[in-house]
């Protein structure tokens, strides 16, 4: 049985309910084994912090919401961070090539509507 990772906006899209979530990706978060990762509650949290990002919900309740909804956490481990090391450096953003690592290692599907991250040996979904 397959299972996912989401990325950051997927999982945003998702909480919020938001038209720009994919109609694939929505029905395969409401019917599948999905996980998330505490790296996009850290996302969320810099861009809040920054003013980027119109969802103001604190990131306790943030990550309630992922439990409630039966998402099961991604820990974010040294392997993680080795394989960093050898990813090719196609995407800048330390958020996604940490979410890369971690799909790669658990052997995960990444939901992402990033056009960067298909170009990675992982598997994606949008």
């Amino acid at each position: 049985m397959e299972k996912y990772l989401l990325d950051t906006h997927a999982l945003l899209w998702y909480l919020l309910d938001d038209e720009s979530l994919s109609r694939k990706a929505k029905e395969i978060i409401d019917t599948s084994t999905c996980y998330f990762s505490k790296v996009s509650l850290w996302e969320i949290a810099i861009k809040q912090s920054l003013g980027k990002l119109r969802y103001k919900e604190n990131i306790i309740s943030i990550a309630n919401y992922c439990k409630k909804e039966s998402f099961f956490e991604c820990p974010v481990t040294e392997y993680d961070f080795e394989l960093i090391k050898s990813l090719p450096f196609i995407h800048n953003d330390p958020f996604d090539r940490l979410l890369i690592a971690q799909a790669k290692n658990l052997n995960l599907t990444l939901i992402t509507k990033d056009m960067f991250i298909p170009q990675y040996d992982v598997k994606t979904l949008w």
